[in-house]
């Protein structure tokens, strides 16, 4: 019998990175990636894309290593919140009620089985433009910005986990994502998984970590809308001293047109150029990529990947290289 759908969780709301040069990693987003700084408070940065409706969508942590904060969801009601606390409180994975932060109310923080810190809340903060920011684009937050190749917003992000299928199941279950694709092994179980709340083929991934560590950041991804705009950000990248690791090209799995670069304190962000597609079946069947069907779903077109991409995530582990 089909379990039925579990509609609590809405979208991403946030992420937030630690950085060890805080104010490098600041200017990276601001000047390369066009993204607005809104808010300072202690170690702590907040910025915003120009197409992000709430506050902030990303919050850089001063800290002696790279790697990930915590992960933020908006609830579809105040109610929904409080039904995924109840759940969460059984499974006994919880942390705790914290009475809010800068751009949103009370918030509901606990871990999944990895150890990544995920928050709850339903209150939020929308951004209000001040006067030299507005648009007559009414359905816009702000302007665009006439600063670096500006990102328009959050997208998803990708966490490496020691065993991939209890994380993934955790997500299902707990809080009602679904599985939009998989690359699985010959044993079945997931190698990736590609999971959402939304119609996005995914708000969260999750890949097997290489390393065998738990709880940590493969990458963070913010999106364009436009492939051209990805060849516009190489050019500026490479003229102001950053490597690319991969890209632009295109994956099989999302169908996305991607880059990938590491920002100075140490986090890895793609950059997406396309959306890939869209779900809008309520009984979408997961795409599941096995054996021969690799090849093209790691890269559709473009050169393959790095291996360090699939071994480097932050924190930095000695067994792998510490990008610069």
């Amino acid at each position: 019998m089909t379990k039925e759908p579990i509609f609590d969780v809405a979208q991403l709301a946030h992420i937030e990175i630690y950085s060890p040069k805080l104010e490098e990693s600041v200017a990276f987003f601001r000047e390369i990636l066009g993204m607005d700084e809104v808010y300072r408070q202690g170690k702590s940065v907040y910025m915003r894309a120009y197409e992000d409706h709430y506050h902030n969508t990303l919050i850089i942590t001063e800290n002696d290593e790279a790697g990930l904060g915590h992960i933020a969801l908006r609830t579809t009601s105040p109610q929904a919140l409080e039904r995924r606390v109840a759940e969460l409180e059984k499974l006994g994975c919880g942390i705790g009620w914290i009475d809010g932060d800068v751009g949103h109310g009370r918030a509901y923080q606990f871990r999944t089985p990895d150890g990544h810190k995920i928050e709850l809340f339903w209150d939020v903060e929308y951004y209000q433009a001040p006067e030299d920011k507005k648009t007559p684009l009414l359905n816009r937050p702000q302007r665009r910005p006439n600063r670096g190749v500006p990102v328009r917003r959050l997208d998803h992000i990708n966490i490496l986990a020691k065993e991939t299928n209890p994380n993934v199941e955790f997500l299902e279950e707990a809080l009602g994502f679904k599985v939009r694709e998989r690359i699985l092994a010959d044993d079945n179980t997931d190698i990736a998984a590609w999971l959402s709340v939304s119609n996005l083929v995914h708000d969260i991934a999750i890949m097997g970590d290489a390393l065998g560590e738990e709880g940590r950041l493969h990458h963070i991804c913010y999106w364009y809308g436009y492939p051209q705009h990805l060849s516009d950000v190489a050019d500026l990248l490479i003229e102001s001293g950053y490597e690319i690791e991969a890209g632009p090209g295109k994956h099989g799995v999302t169908q996305a047109y991607f880059l990938y670069v590491v920002e100075p304190g140490g986090n890895r962000v793609e950059l997406f150029g396309d959306p890939g597609y869209q779900i809008f079946d309520p009984d979408w069947k997961t795409i599941e990529w096995k054996g021969k069907d690799l090849e093209k779903a790691i890269i559709w077109h473009g050169s393959n990947l790095p291996q360090e991409f699939f071994k480097y995530g932050t924190p930095v582990r000695k067994e792998q290289p510490v990008k610069a």
